[in-house]
């Protein structure tokens, strides 16, 4: 076994696991902190499978038995505990203001590190796939939330044909990706910890023949195990806070990439919208009363209005 990590003993045996294993995979990725306190028992009730099922996928991992599996849940749960002693160390003695130009200066790194390890060909590629796909799926869980609804957000602008897929149980997943197929394109975006509901979905597209990218940290991400395009981003940092600045800088780039393909679909959309925006006075005040289409209100650039 290349390393101790538990987390990296489930993703390199992942593939190779049964239904079951997977199931414990799933839910001791998920929620490792309540699964260290569970007898092997507990454990299988808890995901429906039998308590030698247990045993034998801790003994698969490379551990002796069940209580050297449930110390090393411990030491995960430890790690986890430590780093906020990691961000007190860092930043518990910095003012405001030099915590403001650190993370900054930090950011900065990282996306000078994503410039340097990206693979330019798979970025081509990736936009490629984005755009002559048939449907586009995104899907990014916890920390990875709000770039996966940015990325969908202005996709759906691009083009039509965007779903990103929203749930609470691993069914729901599953339930919106039915019709997925070869035609399709699903993009994952997942980092550590890494999400193995994002994993579940992810395998079942590449099942589906459907084209499948990533956006991870790096080229041994569990996320690349079903993709044949990845996108590596730097997110790593010594706080309790993830820094999505750079995965969202190749968002920010694939989206424009995309938006120059389609430019004139981009530009009729944005027409439609503002259709839309003075038909139903969403822009300016949100307010019911009857708007009197004489007097319209000119907004200058100093943010001056004139009747």
């Amino acid at each position: 076994m290349a390393t101790n990590d538990l987390r990296n003993r489930i993703n390199e045996q992942y593939r190779s696991m049964s239904k079951g294993q997977r199931l414990l995979a799933a839910f001791i990725t998920d929620h490792y902190d309540q699964a260290a306190f569970l007898t092997a028992l507990e454990l299988g009730a808890k995901v429906g499978v039998s308590e030698s099922t247990v045993v034998r996928f801790a003994t698969s991992l490379g551990y002796k038995g069940y209580p050297e599996f449930q110390r090393a849940l411990g030491a995960e749960v430890q790690k986890e505990l430590n780093s906020a002693d990691r961000m007190e160390t860092s930043y518990g003695r910095l003012s405001g203001s030099k915590i403001l130009g650190t993370m900054l200066k930090a950011d900065r790194e990282r996306i000078k590190k994503t410039m340097e390890q990206i693979d330019a060909g798979a970025f081509e590629q990736a936009v490629a796939m984005m755009a002559e796909a048939r449907r586009v799926y995104v899907i990014g869980l916890r920390a990875c939330g709000p770039v996966a609804e940015f990325l969908s957000y202005y996709l759906n602008l691009i083009r039509d044909q965007v779903t990103l897929l929203r749930m609470s149980t691993d069914n729901e997943i599953f339930e919106q990706m039915i019709r997925i197929g070869k035609d399709d394109c699903i993009v994952g975006i997942s980092f550590p910890r890494y999400s193995m509901r994002t994993l579940k979905a992810m395998e079942f597209a590449n099942e589906r023949n459907a084209k499948v990218i990533t956006i991870t940290d790096n080229v041994y991400s569990p996320m690349n195990l079903y993709s044949s395009c990845n996108l590596i981003a730097a997110s790593d940092t010594s706080s309790l806070i993830e820094s999505m600045v750079a995965p969202m800088s190749v968002v920010n780039a694939l989206l424009v990439s995309l938006a120059a393909k389609y430019r004139g679909d981009v530009s009729k959309n944005l027409e439609v919208l503002e259709e839309i925006w003075r038909e139903y006075q969403t822009e300016g005040n949100d307010e019911l009363d009857p708007v009197d289409d004489a007097r319209k209100l000119r907004f200058t650039e100093f943010g001056e209005t004139h009747e």
